[in-house]
Formats: C-alpha cells, sequence, structure tokens
C-alpha cells in the first residue's frame, strides 16, 4: 500500500538532510531509496527535493477563485426550495426551464449575469453548495395491506421483470393509510396512480379504503389523465381485489392484473411514490373526519399540478450486471408533462391544452398552496390531540371504578405530529 501525501512529504524532508552536501553516486543511491519509498520516478523526486530546499513544499495551496457567490446560492435555495428540494441531477436539467417560469410569473428577479450562472451550474455544483440546507431537512412507514382471497385465479399476476410495455396507460396504483400509528377504526386513505412509462402521478384522498370510494377515484383519475387508462396493477388487498373493481376493469377493456403476495418491488414504480408524493406532503398523522379529508383533496388539487409539470424525474434506462456489481444508468431527468409531449401516442390537442395548462401555472404559488393546506391538516391535528387529552384526563375521585389513567393513555389516539420541514 503506498504512502500518503503526509509521509510522503515527511520522507522528503528526512532526504533532504543528506542529499545537498552528498557526493554524485550517493545521490544517485538517496533518488533510488526515495523512489522506492514513494513511488514516485526519479525526476519527479528530484523535483521534490528541489521544491523542499526551497522551504515551498509545505506552502498552502493557493485556493481557486470563486465563480458562484452569494447572489447564485440565494438565486438557487429560492429555485430548489420551489421544486421541493431535488438533487442537483434532477435540478440542473430543468433549471432553463424552472427559472423561465418563475421570471414570467414573477416570482424571481436576478441580473443577466446570475441567470447565466444558474444556467450553467452543474448537478455536482448544485448539490455541494446546497449542502447546509439539505441538514435542514431531514420518518418510516408500515404497510396497511391486507391480502384479498377473492378473484385472485381471475386476476393474473405481474411481476417487475413483465412489465415493459412501451405506452402510456399502464399504470399501477396503491393505498396509502393515514392512521396515525392506530389502525384502528375508520381513516382517511391516499390513492396513488403512476403511469410507468411517463411517470404521470395522480392521488386521491379516500375517505376509508372501501371498494365503493376506489372505485369512484379511480373514475375521477381515469378523466383527467391525458391518455387512455389502458391497465392497472395493483397488490393483493381487499380493496382492490373485488368483484366491482374487477367488473368496471372489464368493462373498460382495462388490463387488471397484480403482484405477487409480499413482494413490494413488483409494484416498484408506484411504491417509490409513495414517500414524496403522499408522506413527505402530509406526514404521519391521522385523518379520520370530513375536514380533513376535504383539506386533503384540496392539498392533492394542487399537488397533482405541481408534480406532473414541475417535478423532474429520471426513468432507469438500463441495468447491467458484472458479477456483484450492478451498474445503472439513467435517462435525462424530465417532468412528467415533458414525457407526455414527447409521445407520439398522445393527441396533438391533448398536448395542446396541457401546453395552456403549463403556461398559466406559478409553481411558487403552487408551492404556497400545498404549504397552506399543511399547515392547515398540522392545525386540525393539533386541536383534534388536544381534545382527546382532555377527554383521557384521570378523573377526579381516586376511588371511582372506571379506567386508570395508564389505560386511558394507551388507547387515547394522542399522536405526535411529524411534518416534512418546507422552505416558506
Amino acid at each position: 500500500m503506498g504512502l500518503s501525501m503526509a509521509e510522503r512529504k515527511a520522507v522528503t524532508k528526512e532526504m533532504l538532510k543528506r542529499y545537498p552536501k552528498a557526493s554524485r553516486v550517493e545521490k544517485g543511491r538517496i533518488l533510488d531509496e526515495l523512489c522506492a519509498l514513494t513511488g514516485w520516478t526519479r525526476r519527479h523526486a528530484r523535483r521534490a527535493l528541489a521544491t523542499a530546499a526551497q522551504g515551498t513544499i509545505d506552502r498552502p495551496r493557493r485556493p481557486r477563485e470563486r465563480i458562484y457567490g452569494p447572489e447564485v446560492l440565494t438565486s438557487l435555495c429560492r429555485v430548489w426550495a420551489v421544486l421541493d428540494g431535488p438533487s442537483g441531477k434532477r435540478l440542473a436539467p430543468f433549471m432553463a426551464e424552472i427559472v423561465e417560469a418563475l421570471e414570467r410569473c414573477g416570482e424571481l428577479d436576478v441580473t443577466p449575469t446570475v441567470r447565466d450562472k444558474l444556467l450553467g451550474i452543474s448537478s455536482a455544483t448544485i448539490d455541494r453548495m446546497l449542502v447546509a440546507e439539505r441538514r435542514r431537512l431531514k420518518v418510516k412507514g408500515r404497510s396497511g395491506t391486507k391480502p384479498g382471497s377473492m378473484l385472485k385465479r381471475q386476476i393474473p399476476i405481474r411481476t417487475f421483470a413483465e412489465w415493459n410495455e412501451d405506452r402510456p396507460g399502464f399504470c399501477e396504483v396503491d393505498l396509502v393509510g393515514h392512521d396515525g400509528g392506530v389502525p384502528a377504526g375508520e381513516f382517511c386513505q391516499t390513492l396513488d396512480l403512476t403511469c410507468v412509462k411517463t411517470g404521470w402521478t395522480e392521488p386521491r384522498a379516500l375517505k376509508t379504503k372501501s371498494q365503493r370510494w376506489v372505485r369512484e377515484a379511480l373514475e375521477d383519475i381515469e378523466r383527467d389523465l391525458p391518455f387512455p387508462l389502458l391497465g392497472i396493477d395493483c397488490d393483493n388487498g381487499g380493496e382492490f381485489i373485488n368483484v366491482e373493481l374487477f367488473t368496471w376493469c372489464e368493462a373498460r377493456k382495462i388490463t387488471f392484473t397484480r403482484s405477487r403476495p409480499y413482494r413490494k418491488n413488483d409494484n416498484c414504480f408506484v411504491e417509490q411514490k409513495n414517500w414524496p408524493v403522499v408522506r413527505q406532503q402530509v406526514g404521519y398523522l391521522r385523518y379520520d373526519n370530513a375536514e380533513e379529508l376535504e383539506c386533503l383533496r384540496e392539498l392533492y388539487g394542487h399537488l397533482r399540478l405541481y408534480i406532473n409539470f414541475f417535478q423532474p424525474q429520471m426513468k432507469l434506462a438500463s441495468k447491467v450486471r458484472e458479477g456483484s456489481k450492478v451498474t445503472k444508468r439513467y435517462d435525462i431527468a424530465r417532468t412528467p408533462y415533458r414525457r407526455v409531449l414527447a409521445l407520439p401516442e398522445v393527441p396533438q390537442e391533448v398536448k395542446d391544452a396541457l401546453t395552456e395548462t403549463y403556461r398559466s401555472l406559478n409553481p411558487a404559488e403552487l408551492k404556497r398552496a400545498i404549504g397552506r393546506c399543511q399547515d392547515g391538516l398540522i392545525a386540525m391535528a393539533k386541536t383534534k390531540t388536544e381534545t382527546r387529552k382532555e377527554v383521557s384526563r384521570p378523573p377526579d375521585n381516586p376511588y371511582r371504578r372506571t379506567m386508570s389513567w395508564r389505560q386511558a393513555s394507551r388507547t387515547s389516539l394522542v399522536m405526535q405530529p411529524v411534518h416534512a420541514s418546507r422552505t416558506p
């Protein structure tokens, strides 16, 4: 194993004590010894000894001139916050489009010099400049799926490896429960649907996981999708594996498949959306009343536009395994909106309507609207928690035969709000 740079400098200093006074032959031996220890060539060893003799071997390297100053960092933080903190590889290809959109809406005002620097910044530099911001933003969930036994033999199993549809409209769907850590009683659910080809995502808030609400949510999503719904793949929960949904898909000639039990990777396209689309936006609180359901629906109305028009995504282009090493390569980050525009299967009138919608949207205002809904959900959850604490207080009469305080505290739905940090 080679020496470190500090060890090489120390060895060079030690050799320098003998080198100037040595004869020609001895100098050759010293150079050979130094080359054997450090791995340098004789020419480099001779130069290192000369530099050490001038006393400059420990001279600190002159720092490079900063290209991106505080004014660039301020604008970069603004853009990064509006997009909900993406990585540099997702942000850099989208920088020109988001800067143009924010300037069009009056949300960003920068000089031409700063604008040019923003458009030319690399993904690695973005990540380095935002290290401090990322440290401020630093939750794991559970599965609420219960396997359903109905119609399993009639619904074919599809695995991740078998899904190679190259058309828009083949989607994966999943439910995310908002039980607040206590999966008892009825509580709201989020239905998350993702198109495998384009990444287009549609979240919907449901009153419960009843098959009626699931079917109605899918009907609503079918109307809002910019392409026909051709296929649905789900897990084995009873909210999906039922006669009502099976009949609905058959009537519309929608391919209906299911994953293998206990194999989440079979639904990897939608499973990976459950964190950024649901948990990162609404947290792990319990939502179980009409006001919270309405607030969730309002939030998702803004969120679907924000995700599909202003959240660039990278898709896996290739994966090569060589022994134990797996090399993955991804395409350039693009928003689902841009991916839909690039598809020849989508009619031009649909693309024109999407472009008109895109031009009317303000990404910063969408982010603020999402933030207001998040604040409303936290306020309602806090009020509900305080009310339940009042109800679960111990009785004044200690001799009264009733539930003990310990039992009451175990059965009360006391929740600690968990909310993803965001920049106002």
